[in-house]
């Protein structure tokens, strides 16, 4: 119907469809403004518990996973390592041999292996604690140019920092502590590192 030549139902159609494309336009850029709010996926990454399949890993093989920024060492140790790392000739050279400093492993980790239960899989922070290098694994027990009674465990070549095969560093080297063990528990043959059995 035209009123002095204007077509009010068109009038309204035209501003009908005007404000619903207006308000889909608004939704268009709310919905990337509002989801940029969110942690990115890297940044959920890098502080969320992380999780690693250890049903494929050989015994003396290390896989280096990262949790909160820090290289997380999860080493497959041999029944024969296991055995050794209670020996009295290995815990002489060994600075914190009972790991009594507390800040350094959960309550569960505070045993030869610093693991669950004794367990051979070693989880530890890949972090040297005299400034902060990445030591490198030397599993194998052999004369070492840096020690010619090597008995395994990780190398520091900045400063020739030495941990044994469950992290615990050795005397008179310039770290003051064993590597950190961080929380961690198992479902299955699943590691989840970055909780406590659900208490992150």
């Amino acid at each position: 119907m035209t009123q002095g030549g204007v077509n009010k139902g068109r009038r309204r159609f035209l501003g009908a469809a005007t404000a619903a494309v207006g308000a889909v336009g608004v939704v268009g850029v709310a919905v990337p403004f509002v989801k940029s709010w969110n942690p990115s996926e890297k940044a959920k990454a890098v502080g969320g518990p992380v999780s690693v399949d250890l049903s494929k890993i050989d015994v003396g093989a290390m896989i280096t996973e990262e949790w909160r920024g820090k290289p997380i060492y999860i080493l497959k140790r041999s029944p024969e390592v296991m055995k050794e790392l209670d020996s009295q000739a290995l815990k002489s050279r060994l600075l914190d041999p009972e790991s009594d400093n507390a800040a350094q492993q959960p309550a569960y980790a505070k045993n030869d292996a610093r693991a669950i239960d004794g367990s051979d899989i070693l989880v530890v922070e890949g972090v040297c604690t005299h400034l902060g290098c990445a030591p490198k694994l030397f599993y194998e027990v052999q004369p070492e140019s840096f020690d010619p009674k090597w008995p395994g465990g990780f190398f520091c070549p900045c400063h020739g920092s030495k941990y044994d095969l469950s992290g615990r560093v050795f005397s008179g080297v310039p770290a003051p502590a064993n590597l950190v063990v961080p929380p961690h528990h198992y479902d299955g043959s699943t590691l989840i590192v970055g909780e406590d059995g659900g208490a992150a």
